[in-house]
């Protein structure tokens, strides 16, 4: 590894320490103080191997100094309070954490880095308002999750498959070509949306699989081989929760003394993942993506089948304005808004797009026509 990479990364890690030692100074929550102590520990502790390093590449240790926007994190932090400032440490841990592994560092230091995210991220919750139910609950264990995510794509899904062939239908309906030619368009849209939808998924699910599994065995290497770490970090994640130290301690303490248990433990609480599921079947994701595509894009599509001219037309856009309340109807169920109100927003922007694609068809077919 290049010299200034090392550097780079010694002051980083110093840079964190210097956040946490300060928030641990500033926090009036026992718990959380020593929480943002036990972070720095680890940080102090990377940056010693680093600075070890840039002595064996025959390099000085440079003296640490915060930077501005460290000194500006922490001035918020003193005048609002940490919370607001946990957002940016996440990402600075997330950040760290992705660039050791693009480095080849130690796999160790990237999974305590992605560990401290993950840390935080239950700090911030728990600075909105302690742990609530549904965390206690996954943190015991009695609840997995529903299928609100996969609910939520499906609808996502089949209003991208509906707006973008709307769009296009309409353009080309707006151009003056034939019934035939819109209709064959229209399917072909269809097709292609949903063989790029369907393999952009499989290519996504298939890759996180990968990644996953590529953690979970670095992850049961280290339990392995430091498995006071990495009850450490879990004991950490745990006290983010709302236990009190002793109490996680003696959790993650428990989880470790079974391998198998504490590798499916950790694999949920770090990676957010079920190891036995890995984030769930590719070409499962693949052909759901396809199904619910074509579903939505069928609809500005069907008219032309039985009807031709302006009366196709007018077809589509009836039949599009029902799929598009529909979908916006189904978006209450997340957002709590009214019926109404989403299914008619869902329906103006649907049809501004359409109207966007039919006059610009428009010009196109009366500059060709004339």
């Amino acid at each position: 590894m290049p010299l200034p990479t090392l550097i780079e990364n010694y002051l980083d890690e110093c840079n964190s320490a210097h956040i946490y030692r300060y928030l641990a100074a500033a926090e009036a929550d026992p718990r959380l103080r020593e929480i943002y102590q036990r972070l720095a520990e680890t940080e102090e502790r990377h940056a010693a191997a680093w600075a070890e390093r840039i002595r064996a590449a025959g390099g000085q240790v440079p003296t640490f100094h915060p930077p501005l926007r460290t000194r500006l994190l922490l001035w918020l932090a003193a005048r609002f309070g940490p919370a607001l400032i946990l957002p940016a440490l996440q990402g600075m841990e997330r950040g760290g954490a992705s660039g050791y592994a693009q480095q080849g560092a130690p796999a160790a230091m990237s999974r305590q880095e992605q560990s401290h995210a993950l840390v935080l991220g239950q700090i911030a919750r728990l600075a909105r308002g302690g742990l609530s139910g549904s965390a206690l609950a996954q943190l015991e264990g009695r609840h997995r999750a529903t299928g609100g995510n996969a609910l939520r794509a499906a609808v996502l899904g089949a209003n991208d498959g509906l707006v973008s062939n709307l769009s296009l239908v309409m353009g080309v309906a707006g151009a003056a070509l034939d019934n035939r030619t819109v209709l064959i368009t229209g399917l072909a849209g269809l097709l292609a949306g949903a063989i790029s939808m369907a393999l952009g998924e499989w290519l996504s699910v298939q890759s996180a699989r990968e990644l996953y599994g590529h953690q979970i065995a670095i992850e049961a290497e280290e339990i392995a081989h430091a498995p006071e770490e990495e009850a450490e970090e879990l004991a950490l994640i745990y006290e983010a929760r709302g236990l009190a130290p002793e109490q996680a301690r003696a959790l993650a303490t428990q989880i470790l003394s079974d391998p198998q248990n504490a590798l499916d433990t950790l694999a949920r609480e770090e990676l957010g993942v079920d190891p036995q599921e890995l984030g769930g079947s590719a070409w499962e994701a693949a052909l759901t993506s396809f199904v619910l595509f074509a579903l939505g894009a069928i609809f500005p599509v069907l008219p032309f089948a039985f009807f031709s001219g302006f009366s196709a037309v007018i077809a589509s856009i009836l039949f599009s304005i029902l799929a598009l309340f529909g979908l916006g109807a189904a978006i209450t169920l997340f957002t709590g808004r009214s019926v109404l109100y989403s299914g008619l927003r869902m329906v103006i922007f649907g049809l501004l797009a359409a109207a966007v694609t039919f006059g610009i068809g428009r010009l196109i077919g009366v500059s060709i026509a004339g």
